[in-house]
């Protein structure tokens, strides 16, 4: 059964003509006695069967038109029918003799009998179809005479009264016509309009398929550089973890047992040994919670202020060195990152003069700002060339600087240093206040 109205429009274009022509057949017949003398029955009949033939040769030639009959399937779902499936296209000289032979074989019969009519209007259906645009109002017009004819009660009008009926019902028609071919035309550019639409609609998607498909790359893309950036990310950060703890402790735990060896008074090396053992202990710890990414231990219990005045004394006490700690400003809460990156700054910052500088005096500030808090840590050590340093940081890849440096950045932050050969080191660390 056809589904679609392209289908069935097809599917009365091919058997239309037969149907309008036998029921006009079997109308006509029917009255014949009383409309039709013998030689009338006999022409129409004649007719009749010119119109069947004309039909047939019509069928063969749009079926060697249309190339290869469409196969569907067969009621058994596996054979394919042969039923060939009409295709009218452009009017061409074919097309515009087999309507003007219709059309006149269609007038003929009307004028035999007026029944005849129901065959001759089918030139209303498919005269837009079968002849160029230039024409296609004459097939109309002709169709208009036939059908206003039959309607005034047979052609030719027999009484003025009949010649009054037919100009009326030939106006009449004419006017169904253009109505009728306006409403066509306009849905013929609405078809017209549909199908562009449609074909947007197609280009459209296919474009919108090719950027999602783009977007998928480049997703994938994206995930793979995030991952592999998280990874050199959690690399460094280890990094400096271990620089700052356990590379920091192991280095405390060799000075205090060099120092231990070093002295010939027990008591004192065993004091050296304590501090060592503690320092390992702790490095131990830092270590562990290196790798869970946690916090300084020195945190865990104590805030900022508390946890630098413990790291600045033990630091003291080590190295025998004057040291100071100072808090200005009103003490407000951290963000946990916040506290961590500036107690591991000063921590490194400690372990750079105790291992460099050589300093007898130092001092650790904590300043609490309106919107930023900063880190002070100063000696009156031998100083250096940052300059130098710097360039022997980055072919050694050391940690020292660049790590504080790159701990701050992480936060927006800064450090600063100002130092010089024989005149001492400052470094200063900024950060914007953020509250936990």
């Amino acid at each position: 059964m056809p589904t679609t109205v392209e289908e069935r429009w097809r599917q009365f274009f091919r058997w239309g003509p037969y149907g309008l022509l036998a029921a006009a057949t079997a109308i006509a017949a029917a009255a014949a006695d009383l409309l039709m003398s013998d030689g009338e029955k006999a022409a129409a009949g004649a007719l009749v069967l010119a119109a069947l033939v004309l039909q047939v040769g019509w069928d063969r030639h749009c079926a060697r038109s249309a190339g290869p009959r469409e196969t569907r399937p067969g009621p058994d779902g596996e054979q394919p029918g042969t039923a060939p499936v009409l295709v009218h296209g452009a009017p061409g000289p074919a097309s515009v003799a087999y309507f003007t032979l219709r059309t006149a074989l269609a007038f003929a019969l009307t004028w035999l009998n007026p029944f005849f009519a129901i065959y001759a209007c089918m030139g209303y259906f498919d005269t837009e179809h079968l002849l160029p645009r230039r024409v296609s109002r004459a097939g109309l017009l002709v169709t208009a005479v036939t059908m206003a004819g039959s309607q005034s009660g047979g052609l030719p009008p027999a009484t003025p009264l009949n010649w009054l009926a037919f100009g009326g019902l030939f106006a009449l028609n004419l006017s169904l016509t253009a109505v009728f071919s306006h409403l066509a035309a306009k849905e013929a550019e609405r078809a017209a309009e549909r199908a562009t639409t449609i074909a947007e609609l197609g280009r459209a998607n296919a474009r919108l398929e090719q950027a999602l498909a783009e977007n998928a790359a480049l997703q994938a893309q994206l995930v793979l550089q995030a991952r592999e950036a998280g990874v050199a990310d959690e690399r460094r950060r280890l990094a400096a973890e271990i620089h700052d703890t356990i590379a920091q402790g192991l280095t405390g735990v060799i000075a205090q047992l060099q120092a231990a060896t070093a002295t010939p008074d027990r008591e004192r090396a065993d004091v050296h040994l304590r501090r060592a053992a503690g320092l390992a202990r702790d490095s131990l710890g830092e270590a562990r919670r290196s790798v869970r990414n946690l916090g300084p231990a020195a945190l865990e219990h104590d805030t900022l202020p508390e946890a630098l005045r413990k790291t600045v004394a033990d630091w003291a006490e080590r190295t025998g060195c004057d040291t100071r700690f100072t808090v200005t400003g009103t003490e407000l809460p951290l963000h946990d990152e916040v506290a961590a990156t500036l107690l591991r700054i000063a921590q490194e910052a400690l372990s750079n003069a105790a291992r460099h500088s050589g300093a007898s005096r130092a001092g650790v500030t904590l300043s609490y700002m309106d919107d930023e808090i900063t880190l002070d840590v100063r000696d009156d050590g031998r100083g250096f060339d940052p300059h130098a340093l710097a360039g022997r940081d980055r072919t050694g890849g050391g940690f020292g600087l660049d790590g504080m440096r790159a701990r701050a950045e992480r936060l927006t932050g800064s450090v600063a240093v100002e130092t010089s050969p024989g005149e001492g080191t400052a470094i200063s660390a900024r950060v914007p206040w953020s509250a936990p």
